[in-house]
């Protein structure tokens, strides 16, 4: 997909609106599956990026599915997933969604001993199930997307395994998968290999293990000299390290990862125009018709994504502070240089594909953007743009 690619999907389509190549998916996809022994599996992290149309090509692709909510389950199956194919990880819920999950038959994971205790005493070992644990292992970009620290809501402490045994011994409950996942975007490949000896550790507790579920969070270049997570190199030593360890317990286990940013990040591209340039004593401001309504993560995780004038590529470079229309502090970029951007320009942002729709609302009553794939030389729009009326929907008038 190039550039006029995207100029011409922003004038059939309108803007804001995500596009995403399905391209760049299937290269990130088979980028995993040559790096790693074929018994591993990956299951694509579809919070990062949920539009049924995307998990039906990955699905195509030969992929499965990690899921944290039973409504992201649904979409899987709605879109073709096997049941032995998703995995359900959720969060501080309770025992009923748990239940749900059940009578869809995927595979669970349970995060916490409250509900350990809960489903072991309901169900025993009529459903075997995977744990989560915390491993204490700080790691990740920044401190919101690490889930593997010591105070983390995620998973059970590694020092709670006492508990565990506990519940498993008075419930006979089925413990067929260990799972982890430390963070987002690791930079290095050792904290998995440092994850791993954990759960080599923990193996001989769980006479029934079948699998390691090592979660992801490989890390995706934002702009230039950011580095990417080494997947051929992790994928060797990961398989040396499960080798060794099965040679020297005797046992095997099949091997999961966890995937989202790494699949769909760079197969995003976020158009907006630029509504106005206005000048201060200071700053010359690109005003988009976007917000963090659509785009929160420089907002929310300090993220950075280039922005490039599509209009105008080989315009003068100015520096432009890229604003939005938002009636907060919504700014995407300070002092970046840009070609030179006038009103009516469009505007891209690299590196949108993961939680950038995902992650959107109506604040402001600003609408909901368009979302694009583009596939086989096509583009096919997949979400409609928000109209009026969706912001009254399921609203009722009282007055």
């Amino acid at each position: 997909m190039t550039d006029k690619d995207l100029l011409k999907i922003a004038e059939q389509f309108g803007t804001p609106t995500y596009v995403y190549d399905a391209e760049s998916i299937k290269t990130q996809y088979e980028k995993l599956t040559s790096s790693f022994h074929k018994s591993t599996r990956f299951f694509y992290a579809c919070k990062a990026l949920s539009n049924i149309n995307i998990l039906k090509f990955i699905n195509k692709l030969g992929g499965s599915l990690d899921c944290v909510s039973i409504n992201e389950v649904k979409l899987g199956i709605r879109a073709g997933f096997e049941a032995k194919r998703i995995l359900f990880t959720p969060n501080c819920v309770d025992l009923a969604e748990i239940e749900e999950a059940m009578s869809l038959k995927v595979h669970i994971n349970i995060d916490n001993i409250s509900i350990l205790e809960q489903f072991g005493n309901k169900f025993g070992n009529s459903y075997p199930i995977f744990v989560r644990i915390n491993p204490h292992i700080f790691a990740g970009g920044n401190y919101k997307i690490s889930t593997g620290h010591i105070d983390s809501k995620f998973g059970i402490s590694i020092h709670q395994l006492r508990h565990i045994e506990r519940v498993m011994n008075t419930t006979n409950i089925n413990v067929e998968g260990l799972h982890m996942h430390t963070g987002s975007e690791i930079k290095d490949p050792d904290v998995f290999l440092q994850g791993l000896e954990i759960m080599f550790e923990l193996a001989e507790k769980f006479p029934n293990l079948k699998y390691l579920d090592m979660g992801s969070g490989f890390k995706v270049p934002y702009q230039e000299g950011d580095i990417e997570t080494d997947v051929k190199v992790l994928g060797k030593k990961v398989e040396k390290a499960v080798s060794d360890f099965s040679k020297t317990s005797g046992k095997k286990f099949e091997l999961w990862f966890e995937p989202g940013k790494f699949l769909v990040s760079g197969s995003g591209h976020f158009l907006v125009k630029t509504n106005v340039i206005k000048q201060t004593t200071a700053t010359v401001f690109a005003g988009i018709n976007s917000g963090f309504n659509h785009l929160i993560r420089p907002m929310f995780y300090d993220s950075y994504h280039i922005i490039e004038n599509l209009s105008n590529p080989k315009g003068k470079e100015r520096i432009y502070t890229v604003v939005g229309n938002i009636c907060e502090t919504d700014t995407f970029a300070w002092d970046r240089k840009l070609n030179e951007v006038h009103e009516g320009d469009i505007l891209v942002f690299r590196n949108a594909g993961a939680y950038g729709f995902e992650m959107s609302s109506n604040f402001n009553s600003r609408l909901k953007p368009a979302e694009v794939l583009f596939l086989d030389g096509k583009a096919h729009l997949i979400r409609k743009r928000d109209e009026f009326e969706d912001l009254l929907r399921n609203q009722i008038e009282v007055l």
